[in-house]
């Protein structure tokens, strides 16, 4: 016979069932590729999945590594993730047609990149950099960019270093090691780890040589932001609510980036000192970080005339 009590259980188990089935159903599973595997600044995505910030906020992450920039907008643009976490410099891409919107800033000064020289180099002053190769991942990433900027701003023009692309940091550091290079592109915690090994020291940090830029930023797909505007704001708000646990949490952060990352947790930690002061809270993009991006593609040569930024991003989806 079915009781009272019985009844109410049968219908508590039913309502709590339901919302389950509600709350998994609410869920949505995004996209997101990493323009650098090991980078720092993309760690908060892991951080955000292990501390399940991300699932509080009804997102699922499908993660993608690529080996630099310049593959990452090709995946963007051919619809294979929804999210990129890149660079500044790819709004030259976006102005030529990609199907992107910048949806937040990710980091201003370029304290993430470093120029590393091998051990035995020449090399002892920047004016020593002029004529040499140092090499970058790929055509049209930051890391390019980054080099091509520096040469200009010693006089140099665009090319005064050559920035052959190589791809992945393995393969870059084989060409140091072989002398094909004189040096490379690559995270400051991977510099550190070189150093470390007794392979190459860390001769430029970007982060002392550019004050002002939108370094870093993340992408949102067109077809995302029109079929599911909601799936962005809960990113945009898992990501800032763990850039905030971040700077909180020193200690579980390191724990969670450092194999991540691919180094010790000491040098995770001097990576998150280094970094965690240039990587923004609130995804608000500067003015005159835009600025310096805009002026650049010009000078660079990646743009015929400085552009008008603002038609490619939005601050519309960023957390309240």
């Amino acid at each position: 016979m079915l009781t009272r009590r019985k009844l109410q259980i049968i219908l508590a188990g039913a309502t709590a069932l339901a919302l389950c089935t509600t709350a998994a159903s609410a869920e949505t599973t995004l996209r997101v590729g990493k323009a650098m595997a090991p980078a720092f600044n993309f760690a908060p995505l892991n951080v955000g999945m292990a501390t399940g910030i991300f699932k509080k906020h009804g997102v699922v992450i499908d993660e993608y590594d690529f080996g630099g920039s310049a593959r990452l907008q090709q995946a963007l643009a051919a619809g294979s993730i929804d999210i990129g976490l890149g660079s500044g410099p790819e709004f030259a891409a976006v102005i030529k047609g990609s199907p992107i919107v910048a949806v937040g800033e990710l980091a201003g000064k370029p304290s993430l990149l470093v120029i590393v020289l091998a051990e035995d180099t020449s090399i002892k002053t920047m004016a020593d950099l002029k004529g040499k190769k140092i090499s970058v991942s790929t055509a049209g990433s930051s890391t390019q960019w980054l080099v091509r900027e520096l040469s200009r701003r010693q006089g140099w023009g665009p090319t005064g270093i050559e920035a052959p692309p190589l791809g992945a940091d393995p393969t870059m550091i084989a060409a140091m090691k072989t002398k094909q290079v004189d040096g490379l592109v690559t995270d400051v915690a991977t510099g550190y780890q070189l150093e470390a090994n007794h392979e190459g020291h860390v001769f430029v940090k970007f982060g002392d040589v550019i004050d002002h830029l939108v370094f870093q930023v993340i992408w949102g797909h067109k077809t995302l932001i029109a079929n599911n505007p909601q799936a962005v704001k809960d990113f945009l708000a898992a990501w800032y609510e763990t850039i905030h646990f971040m700077q909180d949490n020193k200690q579980k952060t390191v724990e969670i980036a450092a194999p991540v990352m691919n180094v010790t947790p000491e040098i995770a930690s001097r990576a998150y000192d280094e970094l965690m002061p240039a990587m923004s809270a609130d995804g608000k993009f500067d003015p005159q970080g835009l600025d310096t991006l805009e002026a650049s593609f010009p000078e660079l040569g990646l743009l015929d005339q400085k552009p008008d930024l603002t038609p490619y991003l939005t601050e519309q989806y960023l957390p309240k």
